[in-house]
Protein backbone atom coordinates (compact mmCIF):
# COMPACT_ATOMS: atom_id res chain seq x y z
CA UNK A 1 0.00 0.00 0.00
CA UNK A 2 1.04 3.82 -0.58
CA UNK A 3 2.17 5.28 2.09
CA UNK A 4 -0.18 7.86 3.78
CA UNK A 5 0.78 11.65 4.34
CA UNK A 6 1.68 12.38 8.10
CA UNK A 7 1.93 15.90 7.57
CA UNK A 8 -0.04 18.86 5.89
CA UNK A 9 0.85 22.25 5.50
CA UNK A 10 3.38 24.37 3.28
CA UNK A 11 6.52 25.44 2.03
CA UNK A 12 7.09 29.28 2.17
CA UNK A 13 10.62 30.76 0.91
CA UNK A 14 10.02 34.86 0.46
CA UNK A 15 6.60 35.37 -0.11
CA UNK A 16 5.99 32.20 -1.83
CA UNK A 17 3.81 29.46 -0.67
CA UNK A 18 3.72 26.33 -1.76
CA UNK A 19 0.87 23.76 -0.26
CA UNK A 20 2.94 19.98 0.63
CA UNK A 21 1.67 16.88 1.92
CA UNK A 22 4.58 14.98 4.07
CA UNK A 23 5.46 10.78 3.61
CA UNK A 24 7.49 8.87 5.14
CA UNK A 25 10.42 7.88 2.32
CA UNK A 26 11.93 5.10 3.55
CA UNK A 27 10.12 1.64 5.78
CA UNK A 28 11.34 -0.80 8.25
CA UNK A 29 11.74 -4.56 6.98
CA UNK A 30 13.00 -5.85 9.94
CA UNK A 31 11.83 -9.50 10.52
CA UNK A 32 9.67 -9.46 13.91
CA UNK A 33 9.00 -12.04 16.69
CA UNK A 34 6.04 -12.78 19.20
CA UNK A 35 6.23 -14.02 22.10
CA UNK A 36 5.04 -17.54 23.54
CA UNK A 37 4.30 -19.38 26.55
CA UNK A 38 6.85 -22.04 26.10
CA UNK A 39 4.36 -24.77 27.47
CA UNK A 40 1.26 -24.24 25.31
CA UNK A 41 2.43 -22.47 22.71
CA UNK A 42 -0.15 -19.79 23.30
CA UNK A 43 0.50 -16.00 22.36
CA UNK A 44 1.96 -13.23 25.07
CA UNK A 45 0.14 -10.15 25.09
CA UNK A 46 1.39 -6.99 27.28
CA UNK A 47 -1.33 -5.26 29.32
CA UNK A 48 -1.35 -1.53 30.72
CA UNK A 49 -1.42 -2.37 34.13
CA UNK A 50 -2.53 0.32 37.04
CA UNK A 51 -0.04 -0.81 40.48
CA UNK A 52 -2.29 1.72 42.31
CA UNK A 53 -5.76 -0.23 41.54
CA UNK A 54 -3.97 -3.63 40.65
CA UNK A 55 -6.14 -3.88 37.22
CA UNK A 56 -5.98 -3.77 33.74
CA UNK A 57 -6.88 0.24 32.13
CA UNK A 58 -8.41 0.54 28.79
CA UNK A 59 -6.78 3.13 26.43
CA UNK A 60 -9.12 5.50 27.17
CA UNK A 61 -8.09 6.29 31.03
CA UNK A 62 -4.50 6.89 29.82
CA UNK A 63 -3.46 10.58 29.57
CA UNK A 64 0.02 12.10 28.80
CA UNK A 65 2.14 13.54 32.14
CA UNK A 66 5.72 14.47 32.54
CA UNK A 67 7.82 13.37 35.53
CA UNK A 68 9.06 16.86 37.44
CA UNK A 69 10.79 14.77 40.29
CA UNK A 70 10.10 11.35 41.92
CA UNK A 71 6.46 10.24 41.42
CA UNK A 72 5.12 14.04 40.87
CA UNK A 73 4.11 14.86 37.17
CA UNK A 74 2.33 17.42 35.07
CA UNK A 75 -0.56 16.16 32.71
CA UNK A 76 -0.50 17.31 29.38
CA UNK A 77 -3.39 16.83 27.26
CA UNK A 78 -3.90 17.09 23.12
CA UNK A 79 -5.53 20.18 23.48
CA UNK A 80 -2.08 21.36 25.72
CA UNK A 81 0.00 20.24 22.67
CA UNK A 82 -2.60 21.94 19.94
CA UNK A 83 -2.39 25.22 21.42
CA UNK A 84 1.22 25.46 21.34
CA UNK A 85 2.47 28.78 19.35
CA UNK A 86 4.46 26.89 17.11
CA UNK A 87 4.15 28.12 13.58
CA UNK A 88 6.10 25.26 12.33
CA UNK A 89 3.22 23.16 13.26
CA UNK A 90 1.36 24.07 9.35
CA UNK A 91 4.39 25.83 8.12
CA UNK A 92 8.07 24.74 6.64
CA UNK A 93 9.61 28.56 6.69
CA UNK A 94 12.87 28.41 4.44
CA UNK A 95 15.23 30.43 6.63
CA UNK A 96 18.45 29.73 4.80
CA UNK A 97 20.11 27.75 2.32
CA UNK A 98 23.39 26.06 2.51
CA UNK A 99 24.98 23.44 0.62
CA UNK A 100 25.10 19.94 1.26
CA UNK A 101 28.77 19.51 2.14
CA UNK A 102 28.18 21.43 5.21
CA UNK A 103 25.91 19.39 6.89
CA UNK A 104 27.49 16.26 8.75
CA UNK A 105 25.73 13.29 7.97
CA UNK A 106 25.57 12.50 11.74
CA UNK A 107 22.93 15.18 11.96
CA UNK A 108 20.41 13.21 9.40
CA UNK A 109 17.92 11.38 11.25
CA UNK A 110 14.89 10.49 8.75
CA UNK A 111 13.80 10.94 5.09
CA UNK A 112 10.43 12.22 3.83
CA UNK A 113 9.02 13.02 0.74
CA UNK A 114 6.83 16.18 -0.08
CA UNK A 115 4.17 15.95 -2.67
CA UNK A 116 2.82 19.55 -4.11
CA UNK A 117 -0.96 20.01 -3.93
CA UNK A 118 -1.83 20.28 -7.43
CA UNK A 119 -2.59 24.78 -6.63
CA UNK A 120 0.87 24.41 -5.81
CA UNK A 121 2.65 22.38 -8.97
CA UNK A 122 4.27 25.67 -10.53
CA UNK A 123 6.07 26.78 -6.99
CA UNK A 124 7.10 23.56 -6.34
CA UNK A 125 8.69 23.16 -9.75
CA UNK A 126 10.21 26.72 -9.09
CA UNK A 127 11.73 25.82 -5.75
CA UNK A 128 13.14 22.48 -7.00
CA UNK A 129 15.02 23.65 -9.93
CA UNK A 130 16.35 26.35 -7.99
CA UNK A 131 18.04 24.26 -5.15
CA UNK A 132 19.08 21.74 -8.20
CA UNK A 133 20.29 24.78 -10.22
CA UNK A 134 22.29 26.35 -7.08
CA UNK A 135 23.51 23.06 -5.37
CA UNK A 136 21.86 24.15 -2.08
CA UNK A 137 19.91 22.68 0.63
CA UNK A 138 16.93 25.11 2.07
CA UNK A 139 16.99 24.95 5.95
CA UNK A 140 13.48 24.66 8.02
CA UNK A 141 11.88 23.84 11.02
CA UNK A 142 8.81 21.17 11.37
CA UNK A 143 6.79 19.95 13.97
CA UNK A 144 6.13 16.98 13.85
CA UNK A 145 5.10 14.01 15.94
CA UNK A 146 5.46 16.12 19.66
CA UNK A 147 8.76 17.34 18.38
CA UNK A 148 10.53 20.90 16.30
CA UNK A 149 12.80 19.25 14.36
CA UNK A 150 14.88 20.97 12.64
CA UNK A 151 15.09 19.96 8.40
CA UNK A 152 16.57 20.23 5.12
CA UNK A 153 14.96 20.12 1.66
CA UNK A 154 17.22 18.61 -1.03
CA UNK A 155 15.56 17.90 -4.81
CA UNK A 156 15.80 14.49 -5.58
CA UNK A 157 14.84 13.08 -8.96
CA UNK A 158 12.50 15.33 -9.53
CA UNK A 159 11.05 15.37 -6.02
CA UNK A 160 12.03 17.43 -3.15
CA UNK A 161 12.76 15.35 -0.52
CA UNK A 162 12.60 16.80 3.25
CA UNK A 163 15.47 15.42 6.03
CA UNK A 164 15.08 15.53 9.72
CA UNK A 165 17.87 16.77 11.62
CA UNK A 166 19.46 16.25 14.92
CA UNK A 167 20.28 19.43 16.88
CA UNK A 168 23.55 20.00 18.47
CA UNK A 169 22.19 18.84 21.91
CA UNK A 170 21.35 15.92 20.53
CA UNK A 171 24.99 14.58 18.98
CA UNK A 172 26.90 13.35 21.67
CA UNK A 173 30.01 14.01 22.57
CA UNK A 174 33.15 11.85 21.62
CA UNK A 175 34.45 10.29 24.34
CA UNK A 176 37.34 7.76 22.50
CA UNK A 177 40.64 9.51 22.24
CA UNK A 178 43.27 7.95 19.94
CA UNK A 179 46.82 7.59 21.25
CA UNK A 180 49.27 9.39 19.09
CA UNK A 181 49.87 6.26 16.08
CA UNK A 182 53.21 6.99 13.77
CA UNK A 183 52.32 6.15 10.06
CA UNK A 184 54.57 6.29 7.40
CA UNK A 185 54.51 7.76 3.99
CA UNK A 186 54.90 3.94 2.46
CA UNK A 187 51.80 2.76 4.56
CA UNK A 188 49.92 5.67 3.61
CA UNK A 189 50.97 5.49 -0.65
CA UNK A 190 50.36 1.35 -0.70
CA UNK A 191 46.59 2.11 1.14
CA UNK A 192 46.33 4.68 -0.94
CA UNK A 193 46.65 1.94 -3.91
CA UNK A 194 43.79 -0.28 -2.33
CA UNK A 195 41.38 2.11 -1.55
CA UNK A 196 41.60 3.39 -5.37
CA UNK A 197 41.74 -0.19 -6.46
CA UNK A 198 38.56 -0.25 -5.06
CA UNK A 199 36.80 2.84 -5.75
CA UNK A 200 33.48 2.82 -7.26
CA UNK A 201 30.37 5.06 -8.52
CA UNK A 202 27.90 3.59 -5.15
CA UNK A 203 24.88 1.27 -5.99
CA UNK A 204 22.32 0.56 -3.55
CA UNK A 205 21.21 -2.12 -5.91
CA UNK A 206 24.47 -4.38 -4.84
CA UNK A 207 23.81 -4.31 -1.21
CA UNK A 208 21.46 -6.74 0.36
CA UNK A 209 20.40 -7.69 4.16
CA UNK A 210 22.04 -10.76 4.37
CA UNK A 211 20.42 -11.32 7.46
CA UNK A 212 17.12 -10.76 6.79
CA UNK A 213 17.63 -12.88 3.90
CA UNK A 214 19.30 -15.69 5.96
CA UNK A 215 16.66 -15.42 8.75
CA UNK A 216 13.50 -15.85 6.05
CA UNK A 217 15.55 -18.79 4.70
CA UNK A 218 15.31 -20.30 8.08
CA UNK A 219 12.03 -19.42 9.06
CA UNK A 220 11.09 -21.48 5.25
CA UNK A 221 13.51 -24.45 6.50
CA UNK A 222 11.72 -25.05 9.89
CA UNK A 223 8.15 -24.36 8.14
CA UNK A 224 8.86 -26.85 5.72
CA UNK A 225 10.41 -29.37 8.27
CA UNK A 226 13.85 -29.57 6.80
CA UNK A 227 17.18 -29.27 8.88
CA UNK A 228 19.35 -26.02 8.76
CA UNK A 229 22.93 -26.67 7.57
CA UNK A 230 24.74 -23.76 7.98
CA UNK A 231 28.14 -23.31 6.23
CA UNK A 232 31.34 -22.69 8.21
CA UNK A 233 32.64 -19.34 8.13
CA UNK A 234 36.16 -18.41 7.10
CA UNK A 235 37.80 -17.18 10.41
CA UNK A 236 39.70 -14.37 9.65
CA UNK A 237 43.19 -14.50 10.37
CA UNK A 238 45.18 -12.07 12.86
CA UNK A 239 47.09 -8.92 10.89
CA UNK A 240 51.01 -9.36 11.99
CA UNK A 241 52.31 -7.42 9.20
CA UNK A 242 50.26 -4.37 7.89
CA UNK A 243 52.05 -4.21 4.86
CA UNK A 244 51.71 -7.41 3.65
CA UNK A 245 48.03 -7.49 4.54
CA UNK A 246 47.90 -4.41 2.34
CA UNK A 247 49.37 -5.72 -0.54
CA UNK A 248 47.23 -9.23 -0.84
CA UNK A 249 44.24 -6.65 -0.64
CA UNK A 250 45.32 -4.80 -3.63
CA UNK A 251 45.78 -8.06 -5.35
CA UNK A 252 42.87 -9.55 -4.13
CA UNK A 253 40.35 -6.58 -5.49
CA UNK A 254 42.58 -6.19 -8.52
CA UNK A 255 41.73 -9.96 -9.41
CA UNK A 256 37.71 -9.02 -8.33
CA UNK A 257 38.00 -6.57 -10.69
CA UNK A 258 39.67 -8.45 -13.39
CA UNK A 259 42.73 -5.55 -13.62
CA UNK A 260 46.46 -6.63 -14.25
CA UNK A 261 47.91 -3.33 -13.15
CA UNK A 262 50.68 -3.99 -10.57
CA UNK A 263 50.40 -2.69 -7.32
CA UNK A 264 53.47 -0.28 -5.99
CA UNK A 265 56.84 -1.12 -5.44
CA UNK A 266 59.81 -0.53 -3.23
CA UNK A 267 61.78 2.67 -3.80
CA UNK A 268 59.64 4.79 -6.15
CA UNK A 269 56.88 7.43 -6.12
CA UNK A 270 53.68 5.80 -7.20
CA UNK A 271 51.67 6.84 -10.42
CA UNK A 272 48.02 6.50 -11.08
CA UNK A 273 48.58 3.24 -12.90
CA UNK A 274 49.97 1.60 -9.34
CA UNK A 275 53.80 1.48 -11.20
CA UNK A 276 56.77 3.39 -9.55
CA UNK A 277 57.89 6.10 -11.58
CA UNK A 278 61.48 5.20 -11.50
CA UNK A 279 60.95 2.25 -12.33
CA UNK A 280 58.88 3.50 -15.69
CA UNK A 281 61.64 6.47 -16.37
CA UNK A 282 64.69 3.51 -15.68
CA UNK A 283 62.68 1.28 -18.47
CA UNK A 284 62.53 4.10 -20.98
CA UNK A 285 65.15 3.52 -24.01
CA UNK A 286 66.95 7.03 -25.13
CA UNK A 287 66.31 8.36 -28.38
CA UNK A 288 68.67 7.98 -31.05
CA UNK A 289 69.60 11.61 -31.06
CA UNK A 290 70.47 11.31 -27.54
CA UNK A 291 73.09 8.56 -28.11
CA UNK A 292 74.71 10.00 -30.86
CA UNK A 293 75.28 13.05 -28.31
CA UNK A 294 76.60 10.91 -25.54
CA UNK A 295 78.99 9.38 -28.43
CA UNK A 296 79.90 12.39 -29.20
Amino acid sequence: MPPRSIWTGVITFGMVSIPVRLLPATQDKDVRFHLLHQPDHSRINFKRWCVAEDREVQQDELVKAYEISKDQYVEITDEDLEKLPLPSKHTIELSAFVTSSEIDPMYYEKSYYLEPEETGLKPYALLMKVLDQKGVMGVATIALRNKESLCALRPVDSTLVLETLHYPDEIRERELSLPDVLVNERELQVAGTLVDALKERFDPSKYHDHYREALLELIESKTQGREVVVPEGETAAPVTDLMEALRASIEQAQKRKGGASEGPREGGETRRDGKAKSDAKAAKPKSARGRRKTAA
